[in-house]
């Protein structure tokens, strides 16, 4: 390994400190954690750039990705991880600002179908460009082949994360 990293330094000094630890999850999960929080700063200021919460970014990303634009309240809840009292707020909130619509289902009139604008999908669309211009400047100084590892273990560890929820 030529080059070191903060976690290399807490990995140590935890190893000095407590030898009788097994520090080696630390290899991993420290530096999933400060990469989070520093792309979470980049997201931010990507969303800002397209006047969006980081929650409406989430919100209409799961919109985009639907068939026609168009999910339940239900169905953004789960995708968002989100409880009813906060996704009512959210979708209230985007729709005074224009970025969702509501209507209710034909065939049961208490069911709300939430569909992105075309206002909320040129925010999301803009973002998402803009996110995976920089994610892929990022990953050109990985290289495609680490990449690829990289994604393989990291879903495999997700994977074992869910399990265990």
């Amino acid at each position: 390994m030529d080059e070191r990293d903060e976690v290399d330094e807490v990995v140590a000094a935890w190893q000095t400190q407590r030898p009788d630890f097994d520090v080696e999850p630390l290899e991993i999960f420290s530096r999933l954690l400060r990469i989070n929080r520093h792309f979470a700063k980049v997201r931010r200021t990507i969303y800002a750039k397209h006047d969006l919460e980081t929650w409406e970014f989430e919100m209409l990303a799961a919109l985009r990705r639907a068939p026609a634009h168009k999910l339940t309240a239900g169905q953004l809840m789960k995708d968002t991880f989100v409880s009813s009292g906060t996704i009512t707020n959210r979708i209230d909130r985007m729709q005074a600002s224009g970025l969702v619509k509501r209507a209710p289902a034909p065939q049961d009139g208490r069911i709300v179908h939430v569909s992105a604008t075309t206002k909320g999908l040129a925010a999301v669309d803009g973002a998402m460009s803009d996110i995976l211009e920089i994610e892929r400047e990022i990953l050109a100084d990985v290289g495609h082949e680490r990449t690829e590892e990289a994604a393989s273990y990291l879903r495999s560890v997700l994977l074992a994360l869910i399990d265990r929820a």
